[in-house]
C-alpha cells in the first residue's frame, strides 16, 4: 500500500497540455523525489496533491483510498502539507503569529491562545532539530530559517506528508547540508516527503526513489541507489546533456568596468565598505558570498537602482557613479536580476512585451515620433522564444503562465540579445532545471567568447567555480579575498564566506 497514489492524472491549461495522463507511487516513510525540466509538470502535479489545482481528469489515493482533494484545506485535513517554492509568511509577524494564522482557536471572548501555540512550535522544533524561536519576528530571519519555518506551519498542522518545492533553490551549502539532516529526521519520525527538485547531486544525496516527468508525462521512475547522474539527466531532456562545461582559457581584454572604493549605508548601518575592483572584456568575475553581505548593495550601485554614498563607477572610458537605471541600460550594461518575479518582468505583461521592458522606446521596437512597431515587437520576440527554447513558444501568453525556469531563461533572453558590454547577472540558474542551466552556463561563456565584461554573482559555489576566471568573497560588506579559477577550493571559499581569514 503507497502513502499516495495518483492514477491517469491530466490537467490542461488552455494550449498547455501540464500533466498527460500520469502515474505516480510515492511509498510511505520515504523520501520521493520529482524530477523534470522547467514545464515539465511536476509542480502542477504536485499542487493538485495538494489541491491548489483539481485535475481534469484522474484520480489520487491515499494509504489505498481514493480521495477528493478540491482545496488546499482539504488536502492538510487529509494530512498533506506544502512548502511552495516562494515563501507564504508575513514578514511583521512572529513565527508563532505565521504560523497559527488560518488555524486560529481562539477562546470565548476572541483571545487568541499564543503562549499555547509558541509551546507547541518550541516542541516541534526541538522534536525536529529545527532550531526555531517562535517568538521573533519572520523580517529577522534568514531565507534558511525561513523555509523551516514554513516546515514547522506543516507540521503544526500535523501533516504527514510534506510536498517541498525546489527546497535548496535559496539555500547555502551550509544550509543544505543542515537541511537534509532536517529531512532524515522527518522521515525516521513517519513523515513521507516528496521533494520536487531538479540538483541531481541532491536526488541522488536525499532521495529513496526519484520519479522523472517531460513534458507533462512520466518517463522514469527507478531506485535512486541504481541511478546516474548521467541517467536522470538524459531521462529529464530527452537527450545526452553535457554535465561538464568546455571552457576555453581566459583572453583578458581591456578593462571594460572599474569600481573605487564603493561605500553604501542603509538606517545608518553600512552594507557596502570601501569595495575597489575591476573586469575586463572577455573575463568572467565571480562574486560569491552568503546572502545578505553587500552583494545586492553592490549590484543595485552598479545598475542605476540605488545610490553610491561615496565611490565611483567607471565603464570604460565614461564615468557613470550614480547614473539612472535608464541611463545605465544606454552606456551597455545589461542586468539579469536575482528576484526575475520582483525585478526581471512584469507578471500581468504577455511574453513579447517583457522581451523589449526596458528598450521598448528605442528603435527597431518605436519609431521617431514614439510609437510602438508591433509587427518589428513580433518578430523579434519569436526570434528570440526559438532561440532560447522558451516554453511553451507562445509570445501573446501572459508570462505569469510560465514556469520559473522559463521565465527565467526570458529575462537571460533580452539581457543577452542587448550584446552589451558588460553582463551583470545574478543567480542565473536559480530554480532552473539541468537542461536550461546547460543552456544558461554555455550563453554566458559565448559572451565572454565575443569580449563581453562579465560579473556573475550566485549562491552556488559550483556554479561560481565552473564558470568564473576570478572570484571575490564578500563577507559583511567588504572583500575578504580573491581567488582565481586555478586555486577555487569550494571549502577554502566556504570558510571564506563565513569571515573566516583565507590562509
Amino acid at each position: 500500500m503507497y502513502a499516495v497514489s495518483l492514477k491517469s492524472i491530466t490537467k490542461q491549461f488552455g494550449e498547455v497540455l501540464a500533466n498527460d495522463s500520469v502515474d505516480i507511487d510515492i511509498k510511505n516513510q520515504q523520501i520521493h523525489a520529482i524530477i523534470g525540466e522547467n514545464g515539465a509538470g511536476k509542480t502542477t502535479i504536485m499542487e493538485i496533491l495538494y489541491g491548489f489545482y483539481q485535475a481534469d481528469s484522474g484520480t489520487i489515493e491515499l494509504n489505498g483510498q481514493e480521495v477528493k482533494i478540491s482545496n488546499p484545506h482539504i488536502a492538510i485535513a487529509n494530512g498533506i502539507g506544502m512548502v511552495h517554492q516562494h515563501f507564504m509568511l508575513i514578514p511583521p509577524m512572529t513565527v508563532a503569529e505565521n504560523i497559527i494564522l488560518g488555524v486560529e482557536d481562539p477562546k470565548k471572548g476572541g483571545v487568541l491562545q499564543i503562549a499555547k501555540a509558541e509551546q507547541k512550535i518550541q516542541k516541534l522544533s526541538d522534536e525536529y532539530g529545527l532550531q526555531i524561536d517562535p517568538k521573533v519576528k519572520v523580517e529577522t530571519l534568514s531565507i534558511g530559517l525561513e523555509q523551516r519555518v514554513e516546515i514547522l506551519k506543516a507540521l503544526y498542522r500535523d501533516v504527514d506528508i510534506l510536498i517541498l518545492d525546489e527546497p535548496t533553490a535559496v539555500l547555502t551549502p551550509l544550509e543544505v547540508k543542515e537541511f537534509f539532516q532536517i529531512l532524515k529526521k522527518l522521515k525516521e519520525q513517519g513523515k513521507t516527503i516528496i521533494i520536487i527538485t531538479h540538483k541531481l547531486d541532491e536526488v541522488l544525496e536525499i532521495s529513496d526513489e526519484v520519479t522523472v516527468m517531460r513534458n507533462g508525462k512520466k518517463v522514469g521512475h527507478m531506485i535512486t541507489s541504481e541511478a546516474t547522474a548521467e541517467k536522470l539527466a538524459n531521462l529529464m531532456v530527452g537527450r545526452e546533456v553535457l554535465l561538464r562545461l568546455n571552457k576555453k582559457p581566459v583572453n583578458r581584454g581591456k578593462v571594460v568596468l572599474k569600481a573605487e572604493n564603493l561605500y553604501i549605508e542603509v538606517d545608518n548601518k553600512p552594507k557596502l565598505k570601501n569595495v575597489s575592483f575591476q573586469v575586463a572584456a572577455g573575463e568572467i568575475l565571480g562574486i560569491a558570498g552568503v546572502e545578505g553581505n553587500g552583494q545586492t548593495e553592490l549590484i543595485e550601485a552598479l545598475t542605476g537602482l540605488r545610490k553610491l554614498d561615496s565611490g565611483s563607477v567607471v565603464l570604460e572610458n565614461k564615468e557613470i557613479t550614480n547614473s539612472t537605471a535608464r541611463q545605465v541600460r544606454e552606456d551597455g550594461i545589461s542586468h539579469v536580476p536575482a528576484n526575475r518575479k520582483a525585478h526581471g518582468y512584469l507578471s500581468s505583461f504577455s511574453n513579447a512585451d517583457n522581451i523589449i521592458l526596458g528598450y521598448h522606446y528605442l528603435k527597431p521596437f518605436c519609431n521617431s515620433i514614439g510609437f510602438l512597431d508591433f509587427k518589428e515587437i513580433e518578430s523579434y520576440s519569436h526570434k528570440l522564444v526559438r532561440e532560447f527554447d522558451i516554453r511553451p513558444p507562445i509570445t501573446n501568453l501572459s508570462t505569469s503562465s510560465l514556469s520559473g525556469g522559463n521565465q527565467q531563461k526570458l529575462v537571460v533572453a533580452r539581457e543577452f540579445s542587448r550584446e552589451p558590454k558588460l553582463l551583470i547577472i545574478a543567480q542565473p540558474t536559480r530554480g532552473v532545471d539541468i537542461g536550461a542551466i546547460e543552456f544558461i552556463h554555455q550563453h554566458i561563456l559565448d559572451l565572454r567568447e565575443r569580449n563581453v565584461a562579465v560579473i556573475l554573482v550566485s549562491a552556488e559555489l559550483e556554479e561560481i567555480r565552473s564558470l568564473s576566471d576570478r572570484t571575490l568573497v564578500m563577507f559583511e560588506g567588504e572583500i575578504a579575498g580573491e581567488v582565481d579559477s586555478k586555486s577555487f577550493d569550494i571549502q577554502r571559499v566556504g570558510l571564506m564566506m563565513t569571515g573566516q581569514p583565507d590562509e
